[in-house]
Parts: structure tokens; sequence; C-alpha cells
């Protein structure tokens, strides 16, 4: 266990000097940006000892492997964060853990999320996915909303009871006209922030980049970047 806490301690600190580097090059406090480490795969002691080492925001994007991992380490001060594509059946559980759901894309999941929030007594952020290569359908490849539909999703979420609209998350998209132009697409993002911060100021976060481009996105604005494998290690799949 030394090991791999040696481990984690070495690639945290590489990832807090990346983000440190990003942030005086592009003139921002390193304050202004959060790190959110997702632990997708890794077990419940990886999450430990990242709290140990100052971790206070993870993430995970599967539910079957996220509801035991923070019910085993429901003693630590931590926040959780959601941030795969949430099916409905899937949102009572999440509710259960979730401080915040980062990839709500559609009005139905809007009100299960309201109707379990409500149920489960807790206040449950949202952030709004954006889905920069979202075709004719108004969905992007890996879930998300189309730019067009950012207003109508912000307006249930903030009339919902049990919810609270925190802002607007993107992944880089693969295809489309922002394909490999990440910092372009997290530029796009933060104009929608703006235009979204008009009406609704509270909505501040800014949630994009990952392991390989959060320097783009900490350039580009974002508050929240999350970082995986650059922390954890790239691990091999499973099957």
């Amino acid at each position: 266990m030394t090991d791999r806490r040696d481990e984690l301690a070495s690639n945290l600190a590489r990832v807090e000097e990346r983000i440190a580097a990003a942030c005086a090059a592009a003139g921002r406090a390193r304050d202004e940006v959060t790190l959110i480490v997702v632990t997708k795969t890794y077990p419940a002691s990886d999450v430990r000892i990242l709290s140990e080492l100052g971790v206070r925001h993870v993430a995970e994007n599967r539910d079957q492997d996220a509801a035991p991992k923070a019910a085993e380490c429901a003693d630590l001060s931590l926040v959780w964060h959601f941030v795969g594509q949430l099916q409905t059946n899937k949102v009572r559980s999440v509710v259960g853990y979730a401080d915040v759901v980062q990839s709500v894309d559609r009005p139905r999941l809007v009100t299960a999320l309201s109707k379990e929030a409500v149920r489960a007594g807790r206040e449950v952020g949202c952030l709004i996915q954006v889905a920069l290569d979202a075709g004719a359908s108004g969905r992007g490849e890996r879930g998300g909303v189309a730019p067009g539909g950012v207003e109508e999703l912000a307006g249930l979420i903030a009339g919902a009871e049990g919810l609270r609209l925190d802002g607007l998350m993107t992944v880089a998209p693969l295809t489309g006209e922002y394909a490999g132009r990440e910092q372009a697409a997290f530029e796009r993002l933060m104009v929608l922030s703006t235009d979204l911060r008009r009406t609704r100021p509270a909505a501040n976060m800014v949630s994009a980049g990952m392991s390989a481009d959060l320097e783009q996105a900490v350039a580009a604005g974002a508050t929240h970047v999350r970082v995986g494998s650059a922390v954890l290690g790239v691990r091999p799949r499973l099957g």
C-alpha cells in the first residue's frame, strides 16, 4: 500500500504542477481551478489514499462502480461527481451519493433527478452536458445536448425542486467541427457559460478538460478539470 501511496502522490504532484503552470500561463490564480479525480475502475482503497493526499473532489461514470465505492468511503469528507451518461433507472441510486451530476442532457432526466432528490431530502447540483458534436438528433456521440438546448434545460433545472443549476460541462468531441481542436471547443463552452450566467449568475461552474487536454481547458477558463489516468495510471480493460 505504501508503494501505491507513493505512486499516487507522485502522479498527483505532477498533475498539480501542470494545473499550476497552465494557470500561470493563462494569468489565472491556481485556486480558480478545482481538480476532480476520476476514479473509475479503481478501488475504494485508492479513494482513501487520495483523500489522505488532500483530494476533495472525486468522480465516477458508472453507477454500479460508484455506489459501493461511495458507501465504503462514506466517512470521508468528499464531494462526489457523477460524470457518465445517466439512465433514468439509475437515478435513485446516483442521487443517494452524488453531490453533483455533470451529465444532465434531457428533460426526462431532470424530472427523474428532481423526484429522487426530493424523496431523499437532498439538493443535487446539476451541470448541463453540452454536446459540441451534436448532429440533427440534437445529441452528441457521448451524450449531451446541443448548444441550442441549453437554455431550455437550464430553466427546467432551475425550477425543479431538489436540484441546483451549477453550470455547464463538455467532453472534447471526436467528430465534427471541433474534432482535434480542444481549446476551441472549450472556448465555445465558455461563451455558452457567459450567456447562461447573464440570467443565472450562480451557474458559474465550467467542467472541461481531462488528462490529455487539461491545459487547453484551463486556458479557455474552465473552473473544474476531470483527471483520471494522469493521477491513477492506465488500467487494462477488463474482459
